[in-house]
């Protein structure tokens, strides 16, 4: 992320407009281009910035712990000038930035949904409040936690950061290190266990399809399915899961589970990117949190944001 061109534009404006106001406040020299123009510049900076976190899947917690760190010193340096304004305006930053810093960092992080692979419980854009400390207290969205440190429990819903990829996804915890699963006719087995599931109704669903011709032309197609739902129980947890009839048919599967990597599905059981694929098992240092509530539906920029799912999250 901090080599993103974007990225960088940003903090050089921000790091101008800082530098300027401080010897303004300090100095009182004619007024520059940058004094006169320290909001538009200093706005545009911090959009740049924030881009530049939303398109690389960045971490806004660094950003707002660097944040809290300048506007300390930027604060300790009034102090050494006696200057009352850069003292009162530091600290007006400062005091916000790193209470954001500790709730967004320590306790819970929001995370919006960007797919269907854990419906019909949880849909693309939901947002969901990420359990920070359920595992362990730490700075980064990966690493091992220092403190408090917890493993992750079966059926719980996970939000980990792949090895391949730095976007955050949301699944469910099936199988822990050591552990066998097998998967025979989309029945999960854990250690040769069957995982108890009860059938609770079918469902019409609408399946995305994406083609890639020869000439490297990517079309979606919309195609009518069938969805049956079942409750399913794992250890502590329970749960509803969807398969689809007629999709994603294999021969039997089995894995094991490597120390200290995990075996994540999504509840979209067949519509879902996930140790079964690309996903692969997932490390331990690779656990961003447990998603414990969703707290609003978002699906489009012009749709109308909708509280009626609001809720713990099984």
């Amino acid at each position: 992320m901090i080599t993103d061109p974007l990225f960088l534009i940003g903090f050089i404006g921000m790091a101008l407009c800082l530098f300027a106001w401080i010897k303004f406040n300090i100095v009182k020299p004619t007024e520059a281009f940058i004094i006169k123009y320290i909001s538009t510049i200093s706005f545009i900076s911090g959009i740049a910035i924030l881009l530049s976190i939303f398109n690389n899947s960045g971490d806004l917690g660094i950003v707002l712990l660097a944040g809290s760190i300048v506007a300390f010193i930027v604060m300790i340096s009034g102090y050494l000038f006696k200057n009352t304004e850069i003292i009162s305006t530091s600290r007006g930053y400062l005091i916000p930035i790193f209470l954001i810093f500790v709730l967004r960092t320590f306790l819970y992080e929001p995370y919006q949904i960007p797919s269907g692979s854990m419906e019909p419980q949880l849909k693309k854009g939901d947002f969901l409040l990420v359990n920070k400390f359920a595992y362990g207290i730490k700075v980064k969205r990966i690493g091992i936690p220092k403190l408090y440190r917890t493993d992750p429990q079966y059926g719980d819903p996970v939000v980990i950061i792949p090895p391949h990829n730095p976007v955050p996804y949301i699944k469910r915890l099936i199988g822990k290190p050591g552990d066998v699963v097998r998967i025979i006719n989309k029945q999960v087995y854990i250690n040769g266990k069957l995982l108890k599931r009860s059938f609770i109704e079918t469902e019409e669903v609408v399946l995305k399809k994406r083609y890639v011709y020869s000439s490297g032309k990517s079309v979606v197609t919309e195609i009518d399915a069938i969805g049956d739902l079942y409750s399913e129980q794992h250890d502590k947890s329970e749960y509803v899961i969807r398969y689809t009839r007629e999709e994603n048919e294999q021969f039997p599967q089995e894995w094991t589970v490597p120390e200290g990597h995990y075996f994540v599905m999504g509840d979209n059981r067949d519509n879902s990117n996930d140790s079964t694929k690309d996903v692969g098992f997932v490390p331990r240092e690779n656990f961003f949190g447990r998603a414990d509530y969703l707290w609003m539906t978002w699906e489009c920029w012009t749709c109308i944001p909708t509280f009626k799912k609001v809720g713990k999250i099984k």
